[in-house]
Parts: structure tokens; sequence; C-alpha cells
């Protein structure tokens, strides 16, 4: 479970508060510094096998993307900072970024073509809030994996089960396909990918 810390601050305290090298992850969600769980070995795996799938079709295609280690999503009109599971940044925009070169953070959509959360017991946070902001910030693509069927029914489904949503920005709102088992993921912003909910959980065992 994440642990919040009581005093209320802006985005600009939280980014000059960061520790460095203090073997703890935090983001700030309306103002309150979220100390991050340490993720399990089956969400590390999960999440590294989806950014080297996508690192080799973004490299494939010659897109100038990269995936960051440590950059920060911050939603314009929030006072909330996230540390994404993996964040695919399109190299090209972030001279538009004012935040970049200073603080890693990025502000607007158009600089992230492709953001993925991996679920884990804080699984609101991915469906609710996140799911929220990155919708108005306008990412125009949005991977939830939820390889251990966390997400309350109303987003996977009864009965639950591992599940992979897909969230495509179209007309400003994210609409939501699902995919689970053998099923092909078909994604926008890489049509060409040939990747299933079953390698991407598998790889989480």
């Amino acid at each position: 479970m994440t642990q919040a810390l009581p005093k209320i601050v802006t985005f600009d305290e939280f980014i000059t508060w960061i520790p460095e090298n203090s073997g703890s992850r935090y983001e700030l969600h309306n103002g309150e510094i979220i100390e991050m769980s340490q993720p399990t070995g089956k969400h590390e795996r999960v999440k590294g096998y989806l950014s080297a799938k996508v690192t080799v079709e973004f490299s494939r295609l010659e897109l100038p993307y990269f995936i960051p280690n440590q950059a920060i999503v911050k939603p314009p009109q929030r006072e909330s900072g996230y540390f994404p599971d993996v964040l695919v940044l399109n190299d090209d925009a972030l001279a538009s970024e004012p935040l970049w070169e200073k603080y890693s953070t990025v502000t607007k959509g158009t600089s992230i073509p492709l953001v993925i959360e991996v679920v884990s017991t804080n699984w609101r946070d991915d469906y609710y809030l996140k799911l929220a902001d990155y919708e108005e910030m306008g990412i125009p693509e949005y991977w939830v994996a939820d390889y251990a069927a966390l997400g309350a029914r109303k987003f996977i489904g009864n009965p639950k089960q591992p599940t992979f949503s897909l969230y495509q920005l179209i007309d400003g709102e994210y609409q939501v396909t699902q995919f689970r088992g053998s099923e092909r993921i078909i994604s926008p912003t890489f049509p060409d990918l040939n990747l299933t909910p079953e390698q991407i959980f598998r790889a989480g065992q």
C-alpha cells in the first residue's frame, strides 16, 4: 500500500524536495506527497517486458521516441506529479516543455505518444486518478496492464480476470478497448505490434 505524508505542497515544492538516492519513490497526488510501495518482482517483469517490446517497435520504425528512467508527468491544472511505469516520450516535442531540461518533467500530451501503468495494490490510482489526468492532458494512448486482476469489476469485468485495457483518446475523451488471453492487442500508436495479453502476463510469472 502507499503511505501519504500529511503536508499539502505545491508541485514546485515537491520537485525540489524529492530526495536523491533515498531508496524510496514518491509521487504527488493533488498536493499530497505519496510514498510508493516497493513493486513486486512480477510487476517489474511485466514492466520490463513491455518496455522492451515497445522500444523494439519504435526503434524499428525509426521514430524519435525514447523511454526515460525517472521522468515526471505533471498534469498542468493540478498539483500532481507521476512517475509512470513506462513513459514513451517524443524527443522532438521536448523543446516546448518548460520543465524538461531542469526537472525532466513533461506537462503536454503532445510530448507523450504512450503511457503505461502496470496495476498493483494501489489500482485506484491507475483506473481513476491517472486515467482522468492523462485524458485531460491529451495523451493519445494509455495502457493499463492488470496482470493480477486487481481492478474493480466495473473496470475489468465479472468474474475478474487478468485484463489489458487500451485507452485511446478520441475527440478529447478516452475510449477503452480490452484484450484478454491470446487476443492480439491493436495499438493505434504501434499498429504492427504483435503482442497479446497472454505474452505480457506470462512475463510476470
